[in-house]
């Protein structure tokens, strides 16, 4: 199936209206139609064909560092599958299956106390994901709900504020900071990679216990991704950076809502330190696609392995 004029046309108008609603003053969005297409169609592209060889639900995973524009690269999607290829597109992220504060809470008591910030493998619903994307993935289709979660409430909306999907979706972009990540050799976890570590982390229970996660449950449902997108950030250190950013994001949408302090958020993205740091390296072969992020937060370079 190929896009034609008006499609194109379309496809155009409602890209730049999106990107617009995405603009922050400090850092606006640039080169719009040439990222549009040199990044955002081939992607699209190859999404249609993985799908159309057999048309079944293909499972997208995109991942990468906070802020490096996971949400954003995936409504862009979703309206480009829809415009050139007519494909239903559902998106959700892992952060939407965090456990709920109560159970977490739990952990925090019987694991360790560092498992009451939301983020790592072990504070998400694992079961409550596996049984989602393999209904989603189902030949005969019934209705799905996919939970939300309030970050500001640092818990789970209430049921009747889920997410419905109604229809069989043609493909599903399951998005987060974590998703195809792999579990790190022992020998790995020994040297404490942050004060976090070093200071509440000193018997290595916490690193020890989100490693065994992704060894076991979180394995299971990465194997049901089809094809996986990593948004490669240049360092470490640029995640605080874009993270601070994306605070800033929040403040401007969500005035009075309980939002994170730059000290706070420092503290917070040290939780997610390792895993990165390894996804940084080992992703980079292991995905279908590598978009390279410059130190601009430009998208740079697009590699389909």
């Amino acid at each position: 199936m190929s896009p034609n004029h008006q499609s194109n046309k379309n496809l155009k108008k409602k890209y730049l209206k999106f990107i617009k609603s995405q603009d922050v003053l400090s850092e606006p969005f640039r080169n719009k139609i040439s990222q549009l297409n040199d990044f955002f169609l081939p992607i699209g592209k190859m999404i249609y064909q993985v799908y159309s060889k057999d048309n079944k639900t293909k499972i997208i995973g995109l991942t990468g560092g906070q802020g490096s524009g996971k949400s954003t690269i995936s409504n862009i999607l979703k309206i480009i599958l829809k415009e050139n290829f007519n494909l239903e597109t559902v998106i959700f992220s892992i952060d939407d299956f965090y456990k709920t504060l109560k159970e977490r809470k739990n952990m925090s008591k019987n694991i360790s106390p560092l498992f009451l910030t939301r983020g790592a493998p072990g504070t998400h619903d694992t079961k409550m994901l596996l049984k989602c994307i393999t209904k989603l993935k189902k030949y005969k289709f019934t209705k799905t709900v996919i939970p939300r979660f309030d970050k500001a409430l640092d818990n789970r909306v209430l049921k009747k504020n889920w997410l419905k999907v109604i229809k069989k979706p043609n493909i599903v972009i399951f998005e987060g900071w974590c998703v195809g990540a792999k579990p790190q050799k022992k020998k790995d976890l020994l040297i404490p990679i942050n004060r976090l570590e070093k200071y509440y982390d000193k018997k290595k229970i916490w690193r020890n216990k989100v490693n065994q996660e992704l060894k076991n449950d979180y394995s299971k449902i990465f194997k049901l991704i089809d094809k996986t997108i990593f948004l490669k950030v240049p360092s470490f250190k640029y995640v605080l950076k874009w993270r601070l950013l994306q605070e800033k994001k929040l403040r401007i949408l969500k005035k009075g809502n309980k939002i994170m302090s730059d000290n706070q958020i420092k503290k917070f993205i040290m939780f997610y330190e390792r895993l990165t740091k390894h996804m940084l390296k080992t992703l980079t072969c292991d995905s279908d696609t590598v978009i390279k992020v410059d130190t601009k937060h430009r998208l740079k370079s697009i590699k389909f392995n």
